[in-house]
């Protein structure tokens, strides 16, 4: 697997925070400005977002991470609906699709055995 480069400088950080006390306390009260310094580039948050960033060395503290939830539409159409549900999915109305040209085998029954 091969890192991003947004994955390698976050390792960066990370380590330079466990190595340098100074350089961990100027992250923790004010991470944009240490991370700006610490690598040489501007970062440009989105308008109204903050960088938050939480010492979690300590091993007498379990924290969790609640993410943003996921504001994604999830709701299937008639036509997704019925192709998950079995059925032939003809997206642009052609007639094509997939539609089986075998016999389903004949249900068996399975001996239950307890």
């Amino acid at each position: 697997m091969e890192f991003t480069q947004e994955q390698k400088v976050y390792a960066e950080i990370v380590q330079k925070a466990w190595e340098d006390a100074e350089f961990k306390k100027e992250l923790l009260a004010n991470p944009v400005a240490a991370i700006e310094k610490f690598t040489g580039k501007k970062i440009n948050l989105p308008e109204g977002k903050t960088l938050v960033v939480r010492d979690q060395t300590d091993d007498s503290t379990v924290y969790i991470n609640i993410p943003a939830k996921a504001e994604v539409d999830a709701e299937l159409s008639e036509d997704q609906l019925e192709a998950v549900a079995g059925g032939v999915w003809d997206p642009d109305g052609t007639g094509g699709g997939c539609t089986p040209t075998f016999p389903f085998p004949k249900p068996t029954t399975i001996p239950v055995l307890f």
